[in-house]
């Protein structure tokens, strides 16, 4: 009798024990020889022969509360790629999110022999538990606040949230249907490239063992990502607390919530949760929220956040935490004070540490920061020869397309002759709170810090048509030029859809467009666009002064 295998992707399980029980009802289905349900990943694996009817899984999922969708019945081929090989490659690449992607996609451009492994949930952190489901949650969040606060004269409407899980459940839908299509799909396709689930640990020079088997080879690229890392507060644990990881797998919208931190995670994270309905306050233990940004976009920021109703505790030091009946209860000094903040939820989110436990690393000669990053140099090459690191592993920037790009690179590096050096000119960053914060080349404070004198063109989106017309005149455009010539160093634009705006800025610093380029280039007439043309005109005209059409 054959025996194959068959997925599906399961929604509603809250807990490991869920998980168990499923796997039990599964496992006495009629021609189901195995059973594998996995809570963190929302899956449930089956071998089957041909007697196995589809409709019992769905209908035994649904007498226990969940929903089970078919996700992928790979043939022979396919499954192939989950069986650990036992022979030597010519890469290993440690971890599968956008780095280890990068690196095995250009290794199997190069025609090398690959593997890919990964002891967790494929995809890493942007697809599963970052980019894209916070992303999800922010523009679901930014529509109930517009139906909330209509712009325009003679237009009612109301925006509430109906049902929590519903929505969490459609953003799940969505990071599942782009792990299978752009990471899953992509790997099986990729020509040379073996996936091995497994815990890998270097052993000895050339050779990584996952769960035992030995694999071998010539170079070594560790991709492993970072994890949410907890601030030491006392009593924090007792208490009960969410990571970012946690508070995207919610199924109950809370009443309040706490968020601990003031980077682009936390203002993220709670502003979304605001606008769905909660009571939020933000305690950050520096001057300001986003501390390495200029003082003018902070503060501005800082206003607009607390306009919707988020209270933010600057300069506020937590000092314990600990619970009171059903709430989670925080103890903060700020200016002196102590202060009391209790509520529903509290959230960490106070940076991230990165992945390089139990690696076996130091066993090959492999470099770690003091923060636990991996230290390499300008080609991600590490202290061992023959080893390379790439993505958040390594430390800031600590971005998606940074992490491809390096994982590329890693490759070409490590299995090429000529090593090229990382370029970050004209990197752009997006903090995707509303307005979205966008940033390119060097900030004010960036300039003056390293001595160099600036003009400063600070345009209020106030006098951008576009945004007259949408009745959305928040935040400004900020560009930073070398004194005394037409160079830009830097752009700042706070902004709605500020993250679009940024790429005229990134593009005219990585390739030397003059400011005044900039200035004279025709950009249409009622886009977002045309602010980067008019902050350009700003250095040398006043712009309350232009025609809408003036040139």
């Amino acid at each position: 009798m054959t025996t194959n295998e068959i997925m599906f992707s399961v929604e509603g399980m809250t807990c490991d024990h869920c998980a168990t029980t499923l796997r039990a009802a599964l496992s006495r289905l009629p021609g189901v020889q195995g059973a594998e349900v996995s809570f963190g990943d929302q899956l449930a694996t089956l071998q089957i022969d041909e007697s196995f009817v589809l409709d019992t899984v769905v209908e035994t999922a649904a007498a226990k509360g969940y929903v089970a969708k078919v996700r992928t019945q790979p043939d022979a081929a396919q499954r192939s790629t989950h069986k650990r090989p036992s022979n030597a490659f010519d890469l290993v690449v440690i971890g599968s999110g956008g780095a280890a992607f990068g690196a095995a996609l250009r290794a199997s451009e190069l025609g090398a022999n690959v593997a890919v492994v990964e002891r967790g949930t494929l995809g890493g952190t942007c697809v599963n538990i970052g980019c894209v489901p916070s992303k999800t949650l922010i523009r679901a969040a930014e529509g109930v606040h517009r139906a909330n606060h209509p712009r325009f004269a003679g237009i009612a409407s109301e925006g509430r949230v109906t049902d929590f899980r519903a929505l969490m459940r459609e953003k799940q839908s969505l990071v599942e249907e782009l792990r299978q299509a752009k990471y899953a799909d992509v790997l099986s396709a990729a020509k040379g490239v073996s996936f091995v689930e497994g815990h890998a640990r270097f052993d000895r020079p050339g050779v990584v063992s996952v769960d035992g088997a030995e694999l071998s080879a010539g170079r070594f690229i560790v991709a492993t990502g970072m994890r949410p890392h907890v601030a030491d507060i006392p009593g924090l644990a007792e208490t009960g607390f969410l990571t970012s990881t946690d508070a995207l797998a919610l199924e109950t919208l809370p009443r309040s919530m706490v968020v601990i931190g003031g980077r682009f995670v936390a203002l993220e994270l709670a502003q979304a949760f605001a606008r769905l309905g909660t009571q939020v306050t933000v305690v950050q233990r520096s001057a300001r929220v986003l501390p390495t940004e200029d003082d003018d976009v902070t503060e501005e920021l800082e206003r607009l956040l607390s306009g919707e109703g988020i209270r933010i505790l600057t300069g506020a030091r937590t000092l314990r935490a600990f619970r009171e009946g059903t709430e989670r209860v925080l103890e903060v000094e700020q200016g002196g004070q102590r202060l009391r903040i209790a509520a529903e939820q509290i959230l960490v989110a106070t940076g991230r540490r990165a992945n390089t436990d139990d690696l076996g690393l130091a066993r090959v000669g492999v470099q770690l920061r003091e923060d636990g990053t991996v230290q390499v140099d300008e080609t991600l090459e590490t202290s061992a020869p023959g080893v390379f690191a790439a993505g958040d592993v390594i430390g800031e920037p600590a971005f998606v397309y940074t992490a491809a790009y390096e994982g590329r690179l890693a490759a070409d590096n490590a299995l090429g002759t000529a090593k090229q050096p990382r370029d970050y000119r004209a990197l752009p960053a997006v903090v995707f709170t509303d307005p979205q914060l966008a940033t390119v080349g060097l900030t004010e404070k960036q300039a003056l810090e390293r001595g160099i004198a600036v003009d400063i063109a600070k345009l209020p989106m106030s006098y951008v048509p576009r945004a007259l017309v949408a009745r959305d005149t928040r935040g400004f455009v900020k560009l930073i030029r070398a004194r005394g010539t037409d160079r830009l160093l830097g752009a700042v634009i706070l902004a709605p859809e500020a993250g679009d705006l940024i790429m005229e800025p990134a593009l005219a610093i990585r390739h030397g467009i003059p400011v005044s380029e900039l200035a004279r280039t025709f950009h249409p007439y009622l886009t977002g666009a045309e602010a980067i043309k008019l902050a350009a005109q700003t250095f040398d005209k006043d712009v309350a002064k232009l025609s809408c059409c003036a040139a």
